[in-house]
């Protein structure tokens, strides 16, 4: 059996900046309106107690991860399933026709199937003739599908490209794993991106997108990995019994690692568009774990007012959680026209995401 080598690269990454280390490099503006957002959660709510009979503590879930209940997918679901019933709802709040879309991606690490694409799926569900293609990029997918999509936008390939984070997360964790299993949750997030009208161009300061961004990786398998079902290790009797199906993680490395990343993102984006903590009006970070979340909070020294928090209610979606996250704080009327978002993924690969967003 193959065993990943000992990478210190995630701890080395924890003593310097992502810039200054070389290991980031910083994007420039991209126009590009988000038009409308959406989501889809199941209908099945798995609360911390009902997770007792496998041997879960619910006040240990809740004291080390903030999560109360997470969404489950029928048996029947597949996260192509989660991602169409997101996206006509998405679309249907821009009033766009699903035929009218001329890009899909789909960010997610629970795919229907090794191929085709999740994206392929949708884009047959949807209708539509278009360029469609899925982002592996764990929790960081929808950061990645965000700036990719958006230079497809500006650069008048795509009058309507549709973004979504869809993710059947609760099927890649071994129930046995006490400390794992309860993290996890279902659930589909979306985006339209369109062009920026003509009449908003004239003042750069006001034109709506993505102001700065980040995008990296630093390959670490050995802290967060599904070993088994690829080319490296095809599943066999064997190995299904062993777990290898199963998503493992080092958690202590992950932990540290995320919050320095979260850290250190945010502050080199916001140092490149000249603009300060105290200009964002909202804050969406992937939703893992709170501990990391009131840790980064603290390390910024930052208003926990301006982040938006719905793990408790989902837990952690991998690359619907952003999505997810975004929505609901356009529900709630958080985001409008001219208002500065900071959005920022991070996950397996390991790989990270932060842009600056107006929206």
């Amino acid at each position: 059996m193959y065993h990943f080598p000992s990478l210190p690269l995630c701890v080395e990454m924890m003593n310097a900046s992502l810039v200054e280390s070389g290991r980031s490099r910083l994007g420039k503006q991209i126009p590009v309106v988000i038009a409308s957002t959406g989501m889809y959660a199941p209908e099945r709510v798995v609360t911390n107690d009902d997770l007792a009979s496998l041997g879960c503590d619910s006040d240990w879930i809740i004291q080390r991860t903030g999560i109360r209940q997470r969404r489950f997918a029928r048996d029947d679901q597949a996260s192509s399933d989660l991602a169409y019933l997101a996206a006509m709802d998405c679309l249907s709040r821009a009033q766009v026709d699903p035929g009218q879309v001329d890009l899909v991606l789909v960010a997610t690490i629970t795919q229907d199937y090794m191929t085709p694409s999740t994206a392929c799926i949708l884009q047959r569900k949807l209708g539509c003739v278009a360029p469609a293609f899925d982002i592996n990029a764990a929790c960081s997918g929808f950061m990645y599908a965000l700036v990719v999509a958006s230079q497809f936008v500006a650069n008048g390939l795509s009058q309507n490209a549709l973004i979504v984070g869809a993710e059947v997360m609760s099927r890649t964790v071994d129930p046995k794993d006490k400390k794992t299993y309860p993290l996890f949750g279902d659930g589909a997030g979306a985006a339209l991106l369109q062009p920026v009208p003509k009449a908003l161009t004239s003042d750069p300061k006001e034109v709506p997108g993505i102001i700065t961004f980040t995008l990296g990786a630093e390959g670490s398998p050995e802290a967060l990995c599904t070993p088994g079902g690829g080319s490296r290790e095809p599943l066999t009797p064997e190995l299904l019994a062993q777990g290898r199906q199963y998503m493992h993680m080092d958690g202590k490395t992950v932990f540290k690692w995320a919050v320095r990343c979260v850290v250190d993102s945010c502050k080199d984006v916001l140092a490149a568009s000249g603009y300060s903590l105290g200009d964002v009006d909202l804050v969406v970070m992937h939703q893992a774990n709170t501990r990391i979340i009131d840790a980064v909070v603290k390390d910024l020294n930052m208003s926990a007012d301006k982040v938006m928090v719905n793990l408790d209610r989902y837990g952690n979606t991998s690359a619907a959680s952003i999505p997810l996250a975004l929505h609901e704080a356009n529900l709630q009327g958080r985001l409008k026209k001219g208002k500065l978002i900071l959005l920022c993924g991070f996950g397996a690969g390991l790989t990270w995401g932060t842009a600056l967003v107006r929206y």
